[in-house]
């Protein structure tokens, strides 16, 4: 019995009361992370299709802001660098 019992510890990565405790408190952690995400267990196909769909439009409206910012910035970066790049070749 006692080399069953240690079997089935090594097989589970250590005592069992330890390792079902340690899962139940990742299994709470995860849970929290995952419902933060917005997913919900009962349906978790449609939350994971709804999580995907949410991150590409969040992308997509990141590249609109950075094109945004790079357009404002542009406007007088680029006009500088041409203006110091005229006044450094008549030198």
């Amino acid at each position: 019995m006692s080399d069953h019992h240690n079997n089935l510890g090594r097989w589970m990565g250590g005592s069992p009361f330890w390792v079902l405790l340690r899962l139940i408190a990742l299994s709470v952690v995860v849970g929290v992370i995952l419902a933060a995400l917005g997913l919900d267990p009962l349906n978790i196909f449609t939350s994971l299709e709804s999580l995907v769909r949410h991150l590409f439009n969040f992308g997509f409206e990141t590249v609109e802001r950075l094109w945004r910012y790079f357009l404002l910035g542009a406007v007088i970066v680029v006009p500088l660098w041409l203006i110091t790049r005229v006044a450094s070749r008549g030198r």
